[in-house]
């Protein structure tokens, strides 16, 4: 596939952005300052990327704004007020066109009463159960499976092996990368009797009689429904509601290896960050970011704008617009007081011990 190719004054009008210098130079993909070639647009939006500018062979940079294209030997430059916004319109940009054509590969298996737009692209060995419904410009990679009764919304792209269980239901514009599980069954069991967790939890010990011997399994009967324009990344769980749905607003960005438990529900917007995991019934508002590796509780409750720090572990009621981290997750300044007594812990050791042999000899401490 050749490269795209544009000129700085079409990837500007296209980006929303002033450019400066010779419009009409040719560019045919992006690349870091000091890699560039003639022919590439340097991407140098930080300041602290300019000095890289010297050393590749850029004609035409992204570059912050007010910057003199030829203090830097360009012969263009767009400029970027916001650089990380920048970076995803260039990007967009460039980025190659991987969409096969409508229609289902000959290995692919389409049950009897299935529904699939013919607009809809259906690649090698995928699966899609008899009920289900695929909308239309879908694209399903490889071996993607769609469970009885499904719903898939219009324009949605699955990257290979993605799992989707039964009547799940996907709204429109949405990314699945690789091995993603919507739908499993959530992790639900009982014991007969009272065990050791109930134990645990009322009295802080395991009473005798407390053991687990044997666990019983609680079925899963609700599903999972995905809003639009969702994107959910590769080896990310998604379990079903026990009676309930597992529910994903609208705009919700999930990285990579994030497990989401039965009955949770997250609000619109909101961003969970790689191998960071929600507990059963946990309800998150709308614009939450989760810090990666951090964990929730099962029945928490984040409020709106709620930023949890990374590696943390979050449980209870968090009030909206709160900055936390931690194990106990508590509130960011009261983290930074913490690890400022911390440091000073040493210091004040050393004066116990000081005093301690001052008393123990007897001496005036003056």
């Amino acid at each position: 596939m050749a490269p795209k190719e544009m000129t700085v004054g079409e990837a500007a009008a296209a980006l929303g952005l002033d450019a400066v210098g010779d419009l009409n130079v040719v560019i045919r993909g992006v690349a870091t300052p000091a890699a560039a070639r003639e022919d590439q647009l340097a991407l140098a939006m930080d300041p602290k990327y300019l000095p890289g500018l010297r050393e590749g062979a850029a004609r035409a940079a992204v570059t912050p704004p007010d910057t003199d294209p030829v203090e830097y030997s360009l012969q263009a430059a767009i400029y970027a007020p916001r650089a990380r916004f920048a970076m995803a319109g260039v990007t967009a940009l460039f980025a190659k066109d991987r969409r096969k054509p409508a229609g289902a590969h000959p290995s692919a298996i389409i049950e009897e009463g299935a529904e699939v737009d013919p607009t809809a692209s259906v690649g090698p060995y995928a699966i899609i159960s008899a009920g289900a419904r695929v909308g239309a410009n879908v694209q399903l990679a490889a071996h993607c499976f769609v469970g009885e009764g499904a719903e898939i919304g219009r324009d949605c792209l699955f990257h290979p092996g993605v799992r989707v269980g039964h009547d799940v239901k996907i709204g429109q514009r949405c990314i699945v990368h690789s091995n993603a599980v919507i739908g499993a069954d959530g992790f639900s069991f009982v014991t007969p009797e009272p065990g050791s967790v109930e134990s645990a939890r009322e009295k802080g010990v395991v009473v005798e009689g407390a053991e687990n011997r044997v666990w019983v399994r609680i079925a899963s009967l609700g599903a999972v429904v995905v809003g639009d324009d969702v994107e959910i990344g590769a080896g990310s769980t998604i379990d079903r509601g026990t009676v309930a749905d597992t529910r994903i607003g609208d705009g919700v960005k999930i990285d990579n290896m994030v497990q989401i438990g039965h009955n949770v529900v997250v609000g619109e917007n909101s961003l969970l960050c790689g191998q960071s995991g929600l507990a059963g019934s946990t309800e998150v508002g709308a614009r939450v970011v989760l810090g990666g590796q951090s964990g929730v509780g099962d029945h928490s409750k984040l409020g709106d704008d709620v930023v949890v720090m990374g590696a943390s572990g979050v449980s209870g009621v968090i009030a909206s617009r709160s900055v936390i981290g931690g194990t106990p997750a508590i509130p960011r300044e009261e983290i930074a007081k913490q690890l400022l007594s911390l440091r000073r812990l040493p210091r004040a050791l050393e004066e116990l011990a000081k005093l301690k042999n001052r008393f123990s000899r007897n001496e005036p401490s003056g």
